[in-house]
């Protein structure tokens, strides 16, 4: 099982069914067909290595959530120290609580 906004990682028994088609100029070309050589891949490999490597770093960079020390406890604290339902809060699920019986 993987947590929310993961996705799982693709091993070598993963059928690969999907294509990806992209256009580019010729240095363009010869430039990651000289990267591939040089990783000993072949060009298809090395451009979704690549991808990949770039997809995980925007995906973390964007999902990730870093707190200083001090934040850090200040979440903690609420995590461990809730506070209690607010008058509005209250309200509301009375409200809702009329609303959804049937």
């Amino acid at each position: 099982m993987h947590q929310f906004g993961e996705i799982p990682i693709a091993n070598t028994e993963t059928v690969k069914q999907e294509r990806l088609h992209i256009r580019l100029d010729a240095l363009s070309k010869l430039k990651l067909e000289r990267a591939a050589a040089y990783a000993h891949k072949s060009l298809s490999e090395f451009v979704l290595g690549q991808a990949l490597h770039a997809a995980d770093e925007v995906i973390h960079e964007h999902e990730t959530i870093t707190l200083n020390e001090v934040d850090w406890e200040v979440f903690l604290d609420a995590l461990e120290n809730p506070p209690g339902p607010s008058a509005k809060l209250k309200q509301t699920f009375a409200e809702h609580k009329k609303r959804a019986q049937w």
